[in-house]
């Protein structure tokens, strides 16, 4: 889980950075080129938790788990759209 800390840890001191450049009245580029790199560095936190979680869905030997089922699969990788 460490990466994903570190991705979400990277998108939050980015998050901080587009607060304080709005806050600042600084130019519109900017903040939206900042912010796209907030939104990238929260997709990739988010596509590592949700490889993580197939990961272990699918090493799960556990009859007491129900297995993921695909629509199930395909559901948390559309959240993250």
């Amino acid at each position: 889980m460490a990466p994903v800390l570190n991705r979400l840890r990277r998108a939050q001191g980015q998050l901080a950075g587009v607060i304080s450049m709005v806050e600042s009245g600084r130019d519109c580029k900017d903040v939206v080129t900042q912010l796209a790199a907030v939104s990238r560095a929260l997709d990739r936190a988010g596509f590592k938790i949700v490889a993580s979680g197939m990961r272990q869905c699918l090493a799960d030997d556990s009859p007491d788990a129900p297995p993921m089922s695909e629509a199930e699969l395909e559901k948390l990788f559309l959240a993250l759209a």
